[in-house]
């Protein structure tokens, strides 16, 4: 994936809490049980990414990883979960010129701090998914939400290890700091050892996104797709609380940091992506 452009390339918006708030996902393996029970629903979201101006879209696999699957107890086929998964972004693209992103998580839940996997179960757990991810055509693995600095090691080591092109991108607690109690630049510092595609920044509010581009030096390559539905993660239903014109102001202003990568996260839609593409063009017409 080309990163040396001199404008952003623009990365979808949220898969989840858009199939979410459509009442029809699982609780443990959240909206990706879309991709067996409406497999159509899911490809033309990511039709729609694309027809929105999206250079990047993500597959709907942020809850098909072996602990997730293996916790809601359904009766399904890793191997084929992950396929069928990644299929539909596969015939979403078709002759469109976008990169697929296959999404790697957190092992469990990605906004708590305690956890009850053993470094043996994460291994294993990224290992088989991100394996499976690039086995099955994705061009490059975007590890979402990270934060925790173990699961971060594990899969930068194994990415490196077997040369996967891949991306990390970091979740923060308001202190600026990893949910395991890291400053963010020792893992940036960390990170940048492996040479990732880019270093990014999810799910995150435009305060702390600010606040953290005061304190740290952009020597790598960056990006952002922040929380476009409020700072509760354990809402009922996700809603936009960010629209999109709003989320485009924001981001116009951080284009003179030359981040390679932005997007949006939770709360967002298509009409997001469109704002940015127009933004975007409009801005580097020349």
């Amino acid at each position: 994936m080309n990163l040396e452009n001199d404008k952003p390339l623009i990365l979808d918006g949220a898969m989840g809490s858009v199939l979410h708030n459509g009442n029809i996902d699982n609780k443990e393996l959240w909206s990706s049980i879309v991709n067996i029970s409406n497999p159509a629903v899911v490809q033309n979201l990511h039709l729609e990414y694309i027809k929105a101006g999206a250079d990047i879209i993500t597959t709907n696999t942020f809850r098909t990883n072996p602990s997730a699957v293996r916790r809601s107890k359904e009766n399904l086929e890793l191997k084929d979960f992950v396929e069928k998964s990644v299929e539909l972004a596969l015939k979403a693209r078709n002759d469109h010129n976008v990169y697929i992103a296959g999404s790697n998580p957190p092992a469990e839940d990605c906004y708590e701090i305690e956890r009850f996997l053993t470094i043996e179960e994460l291994i294993n757990n990224h290992s088989q998914h991100i394996d499976l991810l690039m086995l099955n055509g994705v061009d490059f693995v975007l590890n979402e939400t990270q934060s925790h600095m173990d699961e971060i090691e594990i899969i930068c080591e194994y990415c490196t290890l077997n040369n996967y092109p891949f991306i990390i991108s970091l979740f923060l607690n308001d202190d600026l700091k990893l949910l395991s109690g890291e400053d963010v630049s020792l893992a940036i510092k960390y990170i940048n050892k492996y040479s990732p595609l880019c270093i990014m920044f999810n799910c995150i509010q435009f305060s702390q996104l600010h606040r953290l581009l005061e304190t740290i030096e952009l020597n790598f390559k960056w990006g952002f797709y922040l929380n476009c539905g409020g700072k509760d993660h354990n809402e009922s239903s996700i809603t936009c609380k960010i629209e999109p014109k709003e989320y485009g102001v924001f981001a116009k202003k951080l284009l003179g940091k030359n981040p390679s990568i932005i997007g949006s996260c939770c709360g967002s839609s298509p009409s997001h992506t469109k704002f940015l593409r127009e933004m975007i063009d409009e801005l580097y017409r020349n």
